[in-house]
């Protein structure tokens, strides 16, 4: 790796990109649930079949922009747990009570234990579907993240994360890590159990957070990612196209299924995807995913994904599943559509507003979120995978 270089050298740069970014992965999520629960299209289904990897870009993104924004700045926890409670929470609880809203509309029962879990943040820890469930399928994600809001202070005081050489270990332990969990999963003779313990258990998930910031450490302090940009979504378009033919030999129910191998193994590729476009707005280069509209979306990303699934439960819900291609495209852009527009009303007539009032509110007593951590976010999910 790279000498370090001063912080100041690198941290006031505007990450646009990685904003960006943000939709992308997010847009990732929404073709897999719309593959998934509303109908196959040629070509995009394909290579959305897995898309629920986004989840691991968004750990991955999360991890490295709290690195980024709070490296070298002395903030007191109950501050930090603060901003990230008004950053995710109160748009966790609308969209909870619009998921429970449509699930009672459509005749289905909803577990006030799973809800109670999914507002409380903790339902991811619980291998029982009507906790991962819970009131939004999207939650689990926020369950996960608030057990890295935990750590975070401990991993940014770990000695190897002052060292190039110390993240250098860790981001090849965590890459080993995440192969070895991979592999673990032949040990589970319960499908449901596996499925939890390889993708919702927070602790298997916190190996993709801490690559996270020491990738972030890194790029703070200089380091630079071996391959630029373009190479680098390169690689994570490949990584998807590999998993077409594999998903055709090996059904999701048997344990070396690319379906945990999607999420487990992309870690290296997203933490390289990530590198590069911060990267790349440090060093002020003009990048697509850095534009104004492509900010906005990335803003809207958050809000989308935790409102598109029930856009799209209730559009299922209220005319059937499509049948045949023109069905099944109008259910798509329906989806799309109604659900995008929904999360620009939800970005700034409640997310933006509520973080903004609780943080003037809370510790700290600050309504401004530095710009860097406007990037951090969880990813949505939903349990079981459907066939």
């Amino acid at each position: 790796m790279a000498r370090d270089l001063k912080p100041e050298a690198t941290g006031r740069a505007r990450l646009d990109s990685l904003t960006g970014l943000r939709f992308w992965a997010a847009l990732a999520v929404v073709l897999y649930h719309l593959s998934r629960q509303a109908g196959e299209l040629p070509g995009i289904s394909d290579l959305a079949w897995y898309g629920r990897s986004g989840v691991t870009f968004f750990f991955i993104l999360s991890g490295f922009v709290l690195a980024w924004t709070y490296d070298g700045k002395t903030v007191p926890a109950g501050v930090f747990l603060w901003r990230r409670f008004a950053r995710i929470w109160p748009l966790l609880a609308v969209s909870t009570v619009a998921s429970v809203a449509v699930w009672r509309a459509l005749g289905t029962e909803v577990s006030l234990r799973g809800v109670a879990a999914t507002l409380a943040l903790v339902n991811s820890w619980v291998p029982e579907r009507s906790y991962l469930v819970g009131g939004n399928p999207a939650a689990w994600s926020l369950s996960d993240e608030a057990w890295f809001y935990l750590l975070f202070p401990v991993l940014l005081a770990l000695p190897l994360m002052r060292s190039p050489r110390g993240r250098a270990v860790i981001a090849v332990a965590v890459c080993a890590g995440s192969v070895g969990v991979w592999l673990s999963g032949a040990l589970f003779t319960d499908s449901l159990v596996r499925l939890w313990a390889l993708d919702y258990f927070p602790p298997t998930r916190t190996l993709q957070f801490v690559l996270g910031v020491a990738a972030g450490l890194a790029v703070k302090r200089g380091w630079r990612p071996p391959c630029g940009l373009g190479a680098a979504v390169a690689l994570v378009i490949v990584w998807h196209l590999v998993l077409i033919p594999w998903s055709d030999a090996v059904p999701d129910s048997v344990w070396y299924s690319p379906y945990s191998a999607s999420h487990l193994l992309s870690a290296p590729f997203f933490a390289l995807l990530v590198a590069a476009a911060a990267t790349a707005d440090v060093e002020r280069r003009r990048t697509p995913f850095a534009g104004p509209a492509m900010v906005k979306l990335g803003q809207w990303s958050f809000a989308w994904y935790l409102f598109h699934e029930i856009v799209l439960r209730a559009l299922v819900g209220a005319f059937g599943t499509p049948v045949g291609v023109p069905e099944i495209v109008g259910v798509w852009g329906a989806t799309l559509v109604l659900s995008l527009a929904l999360a620009a009303f939800a970005y700034h007539c409640l997310e933006h507003p509520l973080e903004r009032l609780l943080r003037s509110r809370g510790p700290g007593g600050s309504a401004r979120a530095p710009r860097a951590e406007q990037s951090v976010s969880a990813g949505p999910g939903q349990f079981p995978p459907r066939p």
